[in-house]
């Protein structure tokens, strides 16, 4: 069993947790551990000790004492050791470097074209995370900046079967079907490279910024496409093959049903997303050119792109009606460039509470995801860490 597969009860005072502890002030010796664990100080000291020698904790000098022996005093190391993540997206990425609590140390958006195929793109952006840790220091033993990156985490936007790093029939990744990401990356650096849906990562990003107390909770990315997380227990929940959470293929009542890039018609992804509200307001003889074109007109308060965001926003709420009722999350959060819209906010919002059972509802949270553009790059970096530190 790993980490990601044990159950969150498993994982108190697991090495993951007992990381996060440490990272966020919560606790600065073993025996902060031991109290917020539970766990005997013997068990503690040796969990320590092997993060310790993985280089994911450092002893930083003597605390205050309490009447005994003064204690070591525990940190995250923050100088050196380094995880790359990038974030991909239909015309924009995401790349940084992030310490070994899943903070940002550096950032930056770059324009891609998904359409130049897997190679040429994530080349491209393999050679961006190397430049960003090159322009790291050195770590403190002395080895090189290059040395010091742990890891990649890769989020990608289409369907990916994780164990494997494989896209499996992505709608709006022309010639990305069947590519291993994971092999293909492998060939390039000599760390580990972990690969996941981009909304599975901000998901992960968002729950442990915002949530990391709540068990369950529902993650939806609004952009260009559309799609969500599952938060179950504590962690990532991917289900059997990875698709867990992809909503955007889901039928919703739509007369007439557009088509939807796989095939069918009516899906949300065809009548909710950013490319479906672009391509109805085209069809109504507004000249949209892209997403950012709708949020303007809708910020501007147009009648169309108002009226088209609140009927994209009833349609989201239908289905998450469905997942509220069988799921019964502890927060709804939505990001991505639609987040902001509050017509469709508003109308999300309803639907839920019109469609859902009172009980399901009763203590919900419904909320924008607030933690920026480095969501995602967030999540992409504790997908990672959780690898390292399982491997400790």
């Amino acid at each position: 069993m790993t980490i990601d597969d044990a159950p969150r009860d498993a994982l108190r005072g697991g090495p993951r947790e007992l990381l996060r502890w440490v990272a966020t002030g919560a606790a600065v010796s073993r025996a902060d551990l031991s109290r917020l664990s539970g766990l005997s100080p013997s068990t503690v000291s040796q969990r320590v000790e092997a993060l310790i020698s993985q280089g994911l904790l450092e002893e930083t000098g003597a605390g205050r004492s309490r009447g005994g022996r003064r204690p070591r005093q525990l940190a995250v190391p923050t100088g050196g050791a380094v995880v790359g993540a990038i974030d991909l997206g239909a015309h924009h990425a995401r790349v940084g470097t992030l310490d070994l609590s899943g903070r940002v140390v550096q950032a930056r958006t770059l324009p891609v074209r998904i359409e130049d195929g897997p190679e040429a793109v994530l080349g491209a952006l393999l050679a961006e995370v190397a430049t960003l840790v090159d322009g790291e220091p050195a770590a403190s033993s002395g080895g090189s900046a290059t040395g010091a990156l742990r890891g990649i985490g890769i989020g990608i936007p289409g369907p990916v079967q994780h164990a494997t790093g494989r896209i499996v029939s992505p709608s709006r990744m022309p010639g990305w079907n069947g590519f291993d990401v994971a092999a293909f990356c492998a060939g390039r650096v000599d760390v580990p490279v972990i690969v996941d849906n981009d909304a599975n990562l901000m998901a992960l990003g968002a729950h442990r910024t915002a949530h990391p107390e709540l068990d369950h909770a529902v993650y939806i990315k609004a952009g260009t496409g559309i799609g969500s997380g599952v938060i179950s227990s504590g962690r990532l929940h991917r289900g059997a093959q990875g698709s867990a959470g992809d909503i955007s293929h889901c039928r919703v009542v739509a007369d007439p049903a557009p088509p939807c890039t796989c095939g069918n018609a009516g899906c949300l992804e065809a009548v909710a997303s950013g490319a479906a509200l672009v391509t109805a307001l085209r069809g109504q003889g507004v000249p949209v050119s892209d997403l950012t074109g709708v949020i303007r007109l809708i910020d501007d308060g147009d009648r169309q792109a108002t009226a088209l965001a609140r009927q994209a926003g009833r349609a989201v709420g239908e289905i998450l009606a469905v997942v509220v009722n069988f799921f019964n999350p502890q927060v709804v959060a939505i990001g991505g460039r639609l987040a902001d819209c509050e017509p469709l906010l508003a109308s999300m919002r309803a639907t839920l509470y019109e469609r859902c059972l009172p009980l399901a509802t009763q203590t919900l949270l419904i909320e924008r995801i607030t933690t920026g553009q480095d969501v995602g790059i967030t999540g992409a970096a504790h997908l990672v860490i959780d690898h390292v530190v399982a491997a400790a």
